[in-house]
């Protein structure tokens, strides 16, 4: 057994004889559990391990809801180590990093990609949540799974575009789930169907709208290679800070790349046990990821080398299933100073060596523990955690800079190739949204403005022009006199109204009349006045 088979924990205390001691490769097979309040050291004894992890080789994913976690260890990564790191920064809104849950899913794990999914919705909207919302969200998730190209954008569109839907139904191979949008969604009634799709509208919706997420989730093809992280001892580092992104929005990239990690450690399936190289997996804050799908991970991930390293606050941040999961299958427990509520319960699983009063009564960086040693778990203890080991590489910009590189886009590439999926991008007749996921042309063609063109006025259609006579040159204007109507072209329809084509300006004043020309209204207008006054 070599030092690199070994992580130190820290020193043990009874009766001042420090000694200083660490875990087995093997027993970390059975998973950690740390649990303490803020404070207490739980991230500086996290921050220990991953390091040395780092320095011996190791493949691991650390998963940090504040950020802070995840930053630090970018100056921890040697030289040697740069290329084999992913940093994954949502927060960082110009470089957004293609990540899609649904892409290449094994037939056999459809379901747990849906369970994930749903388990994180469901934790968030605990509230809220229903059946009917549940059993439609799920059919729905299960039915893009089946369709190439498809992302988490599809799943309002496929409720509410008919010809996206008829595509995606063409590609289900479950037979149950295509039995749900042929028979049973499609002849639901138009007051029912709005009824039972608005909530999945409403809570997607409100993920999807935020560009980004949508910029992330909504790419077909993942930069990120999940099974080759995990085969190749590569090193992914999640910095989901709160912050930036939103609790909830935290939450849900948390979830799917636990997912997407389930699953590729369970693909390994096809390497023997023996051959299959050991993955760790951090979780800080694990509260926000502990959803109901987790517990089958505790269950099943030791057998896939997918090790579990847990830490949080207090016991009541977990689900009842899953807390039932963490002590019903951890190896390890490290407990620093709780509450008095988590105390009698972590008393039970450190008896007789410790009282719930000792528990409560814990100095910030000492510890209790149950160790796993060589597949049997020690009597409790008590040690102190150890400082910061390692000094700084000084890697940092490097270590972002190489990764962005290698997993990272443009936030205008992106966003062009979503607004061509969705149907309102510019493109031309042969263009198709991302992984044929899109509409024929990749977007709604705008119709074209008639050119309007002069017509000749010889043509039935047109109006003669009006033609502005030549002022006399001689005579001053005469004063504005009312015109008789003229004679409308014969040739122009009756039933439509004549349009003006050359646009020929007005005069401002009608032309000049002859003296002649008034003759005949004076004479009409002398006889008018005989006539009443003959009357009269």
């Amino acid at each position: 057994m070599t030092q690199s088979d070994i992580t130190m924990l820290g020193e043990t205390n009874y009766r001042g004889a420090q000694t200083r001691f660490g875990i087995k490769r093997d027993d970390r097979r059975r998973h950690m559990y740390l649990i303490g309040k803020t404070g207490m050291g739980k991230t500086t004894l996290l921050e220990n391990m991953v390091i040395s992890d780092i320095k011996n080789g190791n493949g691991l994913c650390v998963v940090d809801p504040h950020g802070d976690f995840a930053e630090q260890m970018l100056d921890y990564i040697p030289s040697n180590r740069i290329n084999d790191v992913v940093y994954f920064n949502p927060g960082d809104i110009k470089h957004p990093i293609a990540f899609n849950v649904m892409e290449n899913v094994d037939p056999e794990y459809k379901h747990l990609v849906a369970a994930g999914l749903l388990g994180v919705f469901k934790k968030i909207w605990a509230d809220s949540w229903g059946p009917r919302l549940e059993y439609v969200l799920r059919n729905t998730i299960l039915a893009l799974i089946d369709y190439p190209g498809s992302t988490l954008l599809g799943t309002t569109r496929m409720l509410v575009d008919k010809v996206y839907r008829k595509k995606v139904i063409a590609k289900v191979t479950d037979p149950v789930v295509k039995s749900f949008w042929v028979d049973e969604y499609s002849k639901y009634p138009d007051k029912f169907q709005a009824e039972a799709i608005a909530p999945i509208q409403n809570k997607v919706g409100q993920f999807l709208s935020i560009a980004l997420i949508r910029n992330i989730v909504g790419q077909p093809k993942s930069t990120i290679d999940v099974r080759d992280i995990i085969d190749n001892k590569r090193i992914l580092l999640l910095n989901l800070s709160k912050g930036k992104l939103g609790e909830d929005a935290s939450a849900l990239f948390g979830a799917m790349i636990i997912t997407k990690l389930q699953l590729a450690a369970m693909g390994r399936v096809d390497i023997p046990e023996e051959d299959r190289q050991d993955f760790y997996l951090y979780v800080d804050e694990f509260q926000n990821f502990a959803t109901e799908s987790f517990a089958d991970i505790l269950s099943e991930a030791r057998k896939y080398r997918l090790n579990l390293t847990m830490a949080h606050q207090y016991i009541e941040q977990l689900p009842e299933e899953v807390s039932a999961a963490v002590f019903g299958n951890v190896g390890t427990l490290i407990t620093f100073r709780v509450g008095a509520m988590d105390s009698e319960t972590l008393a039970k699983e450190l008896e007789p060596v410790f009282l719930e009063t000792d528990l409560v009564n814990l100095a910030k960086y000492n510890i209790y523990l149950k160790l796993m040693i060589n597949g049997v778990a020690s009597q409790a203890f008590s040690a102190n955690t150890l400082p910061p080991q390692w000094e700084k590489e000084g890697n940092r910009e490097k270590v972002e800079r190489i990764s962005i590189e290698r997993y990272a886009k443009s936030r205008d590439e992106v966003e062009e190739k979503i607004a061509r999926w969705s149907g309102f991008g510019d493109s031309d007749e042969t263009t198709t949204g991302p992984q044929g996921g899109g509409r024929p042309g990749g977007g709604i063609r705008q119709p074209q403005r008639p050119q309007v063109q002069s017509q000749p006025h010889s043509q039935p259609q047109s109006r003669p022009p009006y033609q502005s006579q030549p002022r006399s040159q001689t005579r001053p204007p005469a004063p504005r006199q009312s015109q008789p109507s003229q004679t409308p072209n014969r040739s122009q329809p009756s039933n439509q109204r004549p349009v003006n084509q050359n646009q020929s300006p007005r005069p401002t004043s009608p032309p000049a009349r002859k003296e002649e020309d008034h003759q005949p209204f004076k004479k009409a207008f002398q006889n008018l006045k005989k006539n009443n006054s003959d009357k009269q």
